[in-house]
């Protein structure tokens, strides 16, 4: 049929480039075709109804338990009844909400002297609340931290994932927003870190948002390998990280659209960071730093990469390294996209 696969996304093939190209995502049996004429995708539908048993279900509506809307202003992607689920196997229908997923400054420890609980409850609930995380990334944090406890759970930990789920159970509507792109929209991303916010071992979390355009499209949070010996390296670890997810994002765009994308824009709110990732010279503070950690460097050398500084009260990452208030949380959600959705009325979110 003349697909090429992308050698950046296994499940991702193409046929033709430019204007007239058609893309096909593969998830087993199920497929997900799209392409820049209708017509393309009717006579691919029709060349594989003539091969195979196959059912055509229409625009996309849901996906491996994602519901889609589309219509012409945007996309709107969310997982409102599989939210419902999670706070019914939790037990947790009738409980009052909670405003944030997590208490602000809340620290946990795998040495907890609490009572400990059902571990297999424990991690059901916890890798329930994972898949959440596909279309909410304000749960990202919260979720990733509680997963740290599967092994030996206690009713403190406990308690901060009935925490994630109350809050939850209020936004049960909440999703992502995805308005139409301009053809030239490029990635922009934001890196952040806290220092040794991990009372257990010191080692840091890195958040890390990518844009394409105004649209929400890879978020992380991840906790470091390594102990980061000052917050200029904690913040220098998560650039690095964000740079390879940047370099994989621009690749498969720009396979999938058959045309070079440009840099990718890395915001990072730590100018000793940025110092030291534009700085190919090794000194002596930052010697002990693995080889793998000055990965940015290459790149931004080659300028596939241009990192830049942003003021902290605009670095939207913050909100994947550190559980926050109210007042931070709910704004820095509203930056990034999240809303409460409602199919009907989505597009005036």
């Amino acid at each position: 049929m003349g697909f090429e696969q992308s050698p950046h996304e296994a499940a991702i093939y193409r046929r033709g480039n430019g204007g007239n190209a058609l893309l096909v995502g593969v998830y087993v049996d199920d497929l997900v075709i799209t392409g820049t004429k209708d017509a393309e995708v009717a006579a691919f539908k029709e060349e594989m109804k003539a091969t195979f048993q196959m059912s055509d279900l229409g625009p996309l509506s849901f996906y491996l338990g994602i519901e889609v809307h589309q219509d012409n202003s945007g996309i709107t992607l969310r997982q409102t009844a599989y939210a419902k689920r999670v706070v019914e196997l939790a037990g947790l229908t009738d409980c009052n909400p909670a405003l944030t997923p997590m208490e602000e400054r809340l620290k946990l420890s795998r040495d907890s002297t609490a009572e400990e609980v059902d571990a297999t409850q424990y991690r059901r609930l916890v890798g329930s609340l994972r898949y959440l995380t596909h279309t909410r990334p304000d749960l990202a944090f919260s979720v990733g931290y509680v997963s740290r406890f599967m092994q030996r759970p206690t009713t403190e930990h406990q308690q901060a994932v009935k925490r994630i789920i109350r809050y939850v159970a209020g936004t049960l509507d909440h999703g992502l927003y995805y308005p139409r792109c301009p053809d030239k929209a490029h990635f922009v991303g934001y890196s952040d870190s806290d220092h040794a916010g991990d009372i257990d071992t010191s080692k840091s979390t890195s958040g890390i948002l990518f844009f394409l355009g105004e649209c929400l499209v890879s978020w992380q949070s991840i906790k470091q390998q390594v102990v980061a010996l000052s917050s200029c390296e904690a913040e220098y670890m998560a650039a690095s990280a964000a740079s390879t997810q940047a370099l994989w994002l621009a690749r498969l765009l720009s396979d999938l659209l058959g045309r070079d994308t440009g840099a990718v824009e890395l915001r990072v709110d730590n100018k000793s960071a940025l110092a030291l990732a534009k700085n190919p010279v090794f000194h002596e503070r930052s010697k002990h730093i693995r080889v793998r950690y000055h990965f940015i460097r290459s790149y931004l050398e080659e300028g596939s990469i241009k990192a830049s500084y942003i003021n902290t009260k605009d670095q939207l990452a913050d909100l994947l390294t550190k559980p926050l208030g109210r007042i931070k949380f709910l704004e820095l959600c509203s930056r990034i996209g999240m809303a409460q959705l409602s199919h009907k009325t989505a597009h005036k979110t």
